[in-house]
């Protein structure tokens, strides 16, 4: 069998990969795409009850294991990774994908609504990432370990709505995934981020409602992502095909980043 077939170079059977914040929107969406595709996938999310939900679900397909945690505080870190070690001694993909967002004009932003977004965002990411290093540490230099940080095209732009805390932390998450990628790909990690666009997900509710058609129209593709295109990309990502891709952020958003815009 040659290594340049599809079902090798794209193949994720098997990996074991960590979603955090993976029981609903992109999350959710990359969460389906691994299982369906064959990797033992955890998901991590801060209610007991719906992360047990969609583990069910998506168990009905594939292996999918879920882990209650908040990884807004330094406890729920802790056990997050308590419960992930108690289970398995490796991890080949980390998907930091946990967030949160805010809605407010500069001069409407509490202390109380940055800490939130910023521990969230970015504080956990980076200590998750940090304290995962020893369970990532893969010598295969065909085939490395993955980080992928989940960024936004509000972290490439000044976007047009209100939320720029939000917008601040995602700036710092792409450079977050250079300085990782720079410093321990030595190990046999790679970190990459994904800079999505408009999806529909609980986050995005607000904006969406108010102006998806306006969104759809502004997009060089006349339309907003689908679960697809946020699966195909992690997986993608993922596989031995982007073995040698590392410190990029990859926008999924059509091409909306390219134009200047204003929603809302």
């Amino acid at each position: 069998m040659s290594q340049f077939e599809i079902n090798i170079l794209f193949d994720v059977k098997g990996k074991i990969v960590l979603i955090t914040g993976g029981t609903r929107g992109i999350g959710l969406m990359m969460a389906r795409g691994f299982v369906a595709n064959g990797a033992k996938v955890y998901i991590s999310s801060r209610t007991a009850s719906v992360c047990q939900e969609v583990s069910r679900e998506l168990s009905e397909i594939g292996f999918c294991k879920a882990i209650q945690a908040d990884l807004s505080s330094k406890e729920g870190r802790l056990a997050l990774l308590d419960q992930f070690r108690a289970c398995e001694s490796r991890l080949d993909v980390l998907i930091n994908n946990a967030g949160a967002a805010w809605g407010a004009t500069i001069q409407e932003h509490s202390e109380e609504a940055y800490d939130k977004v910023m521990d969230l965002n970015l504080k956990a990411m980076f200590f998750l990432s940090r304290d995962l290093i020893p369970v990532l540490s893969n010598n295969t230099v065909g085939d490395p370990s993955r980080i992928i940080n989940i960024g936004s095209i509000d972290g490439m732009v000044v976007p047009g709505h209100d939320n720029p805390i939000y917008s601040i932390s995602k700036v710092a998450v792409h450079q977050l995934t250079k300085i990782l990628a720079a410093k321990i790909s030595g190990l046999g990690i790679t970190v990459n981020a994904i800079a999505p666009g408009p999806f529909e997900s609980k986050m995005t509710a607000f904006m969406l409602t108010k102006a998806q058609r306006e969104i759809e129209l502004a997009n060089p593709l006349k339309r907003i992502g689908i679960p697809e295109d946020m699966a195909g990309i992690a997986l993608f990502l993922s596989s031995k095909a982007a073995s040698y891709i590392n410190g990029v952020v990859i926008p999924v958003d059509g091409g909306l980043h390219l134009k200047s815009y204003q929603f809302i």
